[in-house]
């Protein structure tokens, strides 16, 4: 029976007519994953309405197979300029971004490429398989054990900051607190929302958009205005196919990690509310444990760890679908909307997809199976004009990548304070990754923050402390106490060890500024602003949190309590060292990438910083002035005339293109609502005339 439904599903699929459609939705799919912001979610929007007028089996084909290959088109923009197309591929700018910056962008795509095809097959077959077989082992989980498997993926921030453990630890429990912003569910306690002033925008919390593409996009764009350098070498360009052959054969040599990768993303996608964001990082941490020698190449351009991200984050696709399948319970945001999509088509996910309509749930997973292959061979043949964007002199590409990351940004929640909070984290994270505090584990924290503190209250209103004695999570709180205290007792024994004569310098993570990019070491006495602010930070969360309700500071008291108690130990280690006259030398952080103004001196960077900075508040104040659209194509204009040195008629030329494309889509297709300005409340009727432009 199942083979029977199996091939009759196969041949609904491969119809002429109807393979047509999926493949149109693949294609459209793949430009979606390259557009940051809008990803499989915004696409199954835009595309849903357009399903009414086809057959079941048509529809939900052709919204997987465009939902399925955003994941494989997403890392395009990670890997050429550091622009996560979408929160599941952020952890694939750790390496694949460094792998472009050396010429590598052809190696980068074909490891990322053959990864996705083989992590997407692995997730549909294991979908095929496991929805009958995981169906009561699902329900036997519960939210105790869904806290544990949170707690175990924040403790993984060791292993995306190696070498700077405590660090890594600081910022991830400062996203936890980042989490915290906006209204708490339970008891309605308005948590740091600064009364008036940012009262409505900061209601729901901070977008995670603005956050990732603040982090890792703006900082590479500040560096490479900076260093006044582009991200590839044509020269390493022309023997692009060979170097795509390099990545995939670097994929099938590893294709341990590719399994043990694409296995963890299937399992975590099937845990309804475990997001991209969480599955991408936890995979990524995964493989730097696992991996030998991976803490002193992850981050570096490690094609191992690009292939540990994309494996997952392509597999997770056919977990998602599982507890949507079997349960009627979606997963993810996207899978809400797919739910929507199969309501709308008479079809009720439950036990019947196992049953009666075994040859609708076999359709899915075709569709899943060929949108990968498909995908990822279109993204193959188009490698070789892709890669060579990344060529394009940097007077281009920064404002042009730039004015992408602010409409991108604009999607999360579609207020102008989206951009400021873009800006912000994008000169946050540029200081972070000078001074070599590790930018990732700050998204590991804001992503699993939210989770842990909604699994901590159901769990302890449910159960009490009683959960605590549940067996599965004593077994996964053992493992979690394993991955975290390995690193700490590893600093510890560094630190204690008897150095020989002559003593060297202990290299230690403990308390100390790195070093700015391209110095290997300094003195920790040089930069200790930063520990003193993060106490300062720590100490007025839990402060200010002493007069809310109990639900409401449960979670932010103890992420405070915690980091207080990093920096503690980190004193104390610094004490320990000074007492055995041992110096201390800070290290390089391995998970940043020296940017391209690590040769410069002090003065030029931070005379080119500024600069940049006037251009991106400018930009700020433009949008205030006279609408984003209007500023986007300004400013776009001005940077390719003036700070990019571009002849006029072709900075003209390549505003007005691209300005075209994003009206086209945003405006005419998405009907997105653009903030209001300054012009558009003094002139409404101009207003109107432009469509709502300003």
């Amino acid at each position: 029976m199942l083979i029977d439904n199996a091939l009759s599903a196969l041949a609904i699929v491969l119809d002429p007519a109807r393979f047509a459609i999926i493949c149109s939705g693949i294609g459209l799919g793949l430009i979606i994953g390259m557009l940051p912001g809008i990803g499989g979610l915004g696409g199954l929007a835009l595309l849903i309405p357009f399903t009414h007028s086809m057959d079941a089996h048509t529809a939900l084909a052709f919204l997987i197979g465009m939902w399925a290959v955003t994941a494989t088109s997403d890392t395009i923009p990670a890997i050429l300029f550091g622009v996560p197309g979408a929160i599941g591929s952020a952890a694939t700018v750790l390496d694949g971004h460094p792998m472009a910056k050396r010429g590598e962008a052809g190696r980068a795509f074909g490891a990322s490429f053959m990864s996705s095809i083989i992590g997407g097959l692995l997730g549909a077959i294991l979908l095929a398989a496991a929805i009958p077989i995981l169906r009561p082992f699902m329900l036997a989980i519960g939210t105790p054990e869904l806290f544990a498997v949170c707690v175990l993926g924040l403790t993984l921030v060791a292993s995306v900051s190696q070498g700077n453990v405590l660090k890594g630890l600081i910022v991830a429990l400062f996203g936890v607190l980042l989490a915290a912003v906006g209204d708490e569910a339970q008891s309605g306690q308005l948590r740091w929302t600064f009364d008036t002033l940012f009262d409505t925008y900061l209601l729901d919390g901070v977008p995670i958009e603005c956050i990732a593409l603040g982090l890792f996009a703006v900082p590479e764009l500040i560096d490479m205005a900076i260093g006044r350098t582009n991200t590839g070498s044509t020269q390493r360009l022309r023997g692009l196919f060979r170097e795509q052959m390099r990545g995939v054969r670097d994929v099938l040599e590893n294709w341990k990690l590719v399994l043990n990768s694409s296995f963890l993303g299937v399992v975590l996608g099937s845990v309804p509310g475990m997001g991209a964001a969480v599955i991408d990082w936890i995979a990524y941490g995964s493989a730097a444990r696992l991996v030998k020698g991976a803490s002193e190449t992850f981050g570096k351009g490690d094609v191992r760890g690009l292939i540990a991200a994309e494996s997952a984050n392509c597999s997770r696709e056919g977990g998602a679908l599982i507890p949507t399948l079997a349960f009627g319970v979606p997963g993810s945001p996207s899978m809400a909307l797919l739910l929507g999509a199969f309501l709308a088509h008479g079809i009720a996910p439950g036990p019947k997809l196992l049953d009666t309509q075994l040859d609708i749930t076999y359709t899915l997973v075709w569709s899943l199976a060929l949108a990968n292959v498909v995908g990822a061979g279109i993204c193959f043949m188009s490698a070789n004009p892709l890669a060579r964007v990344a060529t394009l002199r940097a007077g281009i590409l920064i404002p042009t990548v730039l004015a992408v990351c602010f409409v991108g940004a604009y999607q999360g929640s579609k207020s102008y304070g989206d951009l400021v909070v873009l800006v912000a984290f994008g000169l946050t994270g540029w200081t972070m990754k000078r001074y070599g505090w590790a930018r990732a584990p700050l998204i590991l924290g804001f992503v699993l923050g939210k989770l842990i503190e909604k699994y901590l209250f159901i769990s302890v209103g449910r159960y009490q402390f009683e959960w605590l004695q549940r067996p599965g999570v004593i077994a996964i709180f053992a493992v979690t106490a394993l991955v975290l205290a390995s690193p700490l007792l590893t600093a510890l024994y560094r630190m204690w060890k008897p150095a020989p004569k002559p003593a060297p310098a202990i290299v230690a993570d403990i308390p100390a500024t790195s070093a700015p990019a391209g110095l290997n070491t300094f003195s920790i006495e040089r930069i200790p602003g930063l520990w003193a602010i993060a106490f300062l930070a720590f100490a007025a969360a839990f402060w200010s949190a002493m007069g809310w309700r109990f639900s409401a500071r449960l979670m932010p008291q103890t992420a405070a309590a915690a980091g207080l108690s990093v920096i503690a130990c980190a004193g104390l280690a610094v004490v320990l060292a000074r007492l055995q006259g041992k110096p201390i030398v800070a290290t390089k952080p391995a998970h940043e990438v020296p940017g391209a103004s690590g040769e410069l001196a002090e003065t030029t960077v931070y005379g080119r910083l500024l600069v940049e900075a006037t251009w991106l508040v400018g930009l700020l104040v433009g949008v205030l002035l006279i609408g984003l659209m209007p500023a986007m194509g300004l400013y776009m204009f001005l940077y390719m005339s003036t700070a990019g040195k571009t002849p006029w008629p072709i900075a003209l030329i390549i505003t007005i293109s691209l300005w075209i494309g994003f009206y086209v889509l945003f405006v005419k297709l998405l009907h997105v609502p653009w903030p209001p300005s300054v012009l558009g409340d003094m002139l409404p009727d101009l207003r109107e005339w432009t469509g709502r432009l300003i």
